[in-house]
């Protein structure tokens, strides 16, 4: 009997049953493959710069949107706008420069040189001798000045009482038309702006003077007939120029917000990559408020560089502060928000320094339930089921968050910062409760 062959007589293994016809079909999906790649490309780019075209413009609107808000909610309002110049009347350069001008209203309408004559008339009625009558009238200058520091001083006293801030704030009120007709061209030829300059009226101011000044003795003081004394809060040559811009961003109002906002969303749900379009559309923003707040502080010099002269600066700057704090409060709050939210986006990434803060804070809020467990804590079941609608609740809390802000009236920089504080802690509660994997709490 012959030996038999090793491995049942059967020779090396040669090719399978249809091997070349399954190569040749793994070529053909690879040269699919090949040829689809440009196509794919090319959609990549175009979603790209869609989203990045969308994501500068709603930047540049959200710049817009914050002069509108602040155009339609706090200039064009009668009640915010007086709550916003009242406290003027406390300031104390207001109350210098409304001092300054009302003594010399005042003084106008006092002959100095009639009261001097009067005097030197008086004392020789009463047998003063006439050198000493003639001495008299050499003294005007002197008494001048002391009527003026007379004066000075009652007008003073007024302009710091709590009767000149109720003086002010109806002033205010009374002059608001003037304002809105300045910004936005509004109020029909019944208003009425006197070389390009908005003023309102303290002549009430002018009367308590009066009264002041009689009761302290100066009866001459009674003769000053009433007067209209003008005070300027706004005064601009480029009125006309700015009326129409300002007017188009009163009607835009608070919708140019939320445009804004759904064009960024726009821009980031289109991206390839969202979170990184999330982040960009943040910068973005934050960067639009940088220049913003940089084109208020330039405006702000160039607007006191061409007051009048007889205006004064120190005053105007309270006035133009005054009435564009809520704007850069505005300005602040969003700037901040948006950085928060570049944060946040970069946080949740996958980048070597995001995954190691978020495994750090994982790690530290696990230490911390360890501790909790050893000492007797109980999670029960609201572990399992804030395990299981983790991620809803995490979604809930940035819903309520978001909410929330929405409706705070005038959110601040430092509002914006303690959301973040109280979102942070709500996430770190949700963590201590179900702490990820690797935390095995201790079983009573």
């Amino acid at each position: 009997m012959a030996p038999s062959e090793p491995d049942g007589g059967q020779g090396p293994p040669g090719p399978r049953e249809g091997e070349p016809g399954e190569l040749e079909a793994l070529r053909r999906r690879i040269s699919r493959l090949e040829a689809a790649a440009p196509p794919a490309a090319v959609h990549h780019r175009l979603r790209t710069t869609g989203s990045v075209l969308l994501i500068t413009l709603a930047s540049v609107l959200s710049l817009l949107a914050v002069l509108s808000v602040w155009a339609s909610n706090e200039v064009a309002d009668t009640d915010r706008y007086v709550a916003t110049v009242a406290p003027l009347a406390g300031n104390p350069t207001v109350q210098d420069a409304a001092t300054n001008r009302i003594t010399g209203v005042v003084l106008h309408q006092i002959d100095v040189n009639s009261l001097v004559n009067q005097l030197a008339q008086a004392a020789g009625e009463r047998g003063v001798p006439p050198r000493a009558a003639s001495l008299i009238k050499g003294l005007s200058g002197p008494i001048a000045k002391g009527l003026t520091s007379l004066i000075h001083d009652v007008v003073h006293r007024v302009v710091t009482s709590k009767q000149f801030a109720t003086i002010w704030a109806d002033a205010n009120r009374a002059a608001h038309k003037a304002i809105d007709k300045a910004l936005t061209g509004k109020g029909g030829g019944s208003v009425r702006l006197v070389n390009d300059q908005v003023a309102i009226d303290v002549g009430p101011a002018v009367a308590r003077v009066k009264d002041e000044l009689v009761s302290s003795g100066f009866g001459a003081a009674a003769k000053i007939p009433p007067v209209h004394t003008r005070f300027v809060v706004f005064s601009s040559p480029d009125i006309a120029k700015l009326q129409t811009y300002f007017r188009l961003l009163e009607i835009a109002g608070d919708w140019l917000a939320v445009v804004a906002v759904l064009i960024a969303a726009i821009g980031v749900l289109i991206a390839a990559n969202r979170r990184r379009a999330l982040i960009g559309a943040a910068l973005g923003v934050a960067a639009a408020m940088l220049v913003l707040g940089l084109a208020l502080a330039v405006f702000r010099a160039f607007y006191l560089d061409h007051l009048p002269p007889e205006v004064s600066q120190a005053a105007a700057g309270a006035v133009y502060d005054a009435l564009v704090r809520f704007l850069r409060q505005a300005v602040r709050a969003v700037g901040v928000l948006a950085l928060v939210v570049a944060i946040g986006a970069f946080l949740i990434g996958p980048s070597r320094a995001a995954v190691a803060i978020r495994s750090a804070g994982s790690t530290g809020i696990g230490g911390v339930r360890g501790v909790a467990d050893s000492l007797g804590f109980r999670a029960g079941p609201v572990e399992s089921f804030v395990r299981r609608y983790k991620r809803w609740i995490g979604a809930a809390v940035l819903l309520i968050a978001a909410v929330v802000f929405i409706f705070w009236s005038h959110p601040t920089a430092v509002v914006v910062f303690w959301f973040a504080v109280v979102v942070l802690g709500a996430f770190g509660i949700r963590e201590f409760l179900a702490p990820a994997s690797g935390h095995t709490p201790t079983k009573g």
